[in-house]
């Protein structure tokens, strides 16, 4: 059986039933919300999972680049300051920058 526009009909009426109150807003079985729900929650600490690994990882990296570039300090005087030093230093400030924006959960 088909209903208007050619479309058919639901298999179980009890599965899509949904009353819409006429101001936008409609309401849907407490199963279905509560899927939804579930779903977003799980979603949303994968995405927790995976911000907290990347931090990790960056983290780690920003130790071993503080690390080396302290050695190359140690290897200069006041009269020398290498390319190499300047170029640790940004990218520890990048990659700094980019932890500072994870740890806010952008």
């Amino acid at each position: 059986m088909e209903s208007r526009a050619g479309h058919k009909p639901p298999a179980s009426p009890l599965l899509s039933f949904r009353v819409c109150l006429g101001i936008g807003a409609c309401l849907s079985p407490p199963d279905e919300d509560a899927a939804t729900a579930q779903q977003t929650r799980d979603m949303a600490k994968k995405q927790n999972l995976k911000r907290q690994q990347d931090l990790k990882k960056d983290t780690d990296k920003l130790l071993e680049l503080a690390t080396e570039l302290k050695q190359y300090v140690d290897k200069t005087n006041e009269n020398m300051l290498s390319l190499e030093v300047i170029k640790k230093a940004e990218a520890i400030e990048k990659l700094a920058h980019s932890v500072k924006e994870k740890m806010k959960g952008q």
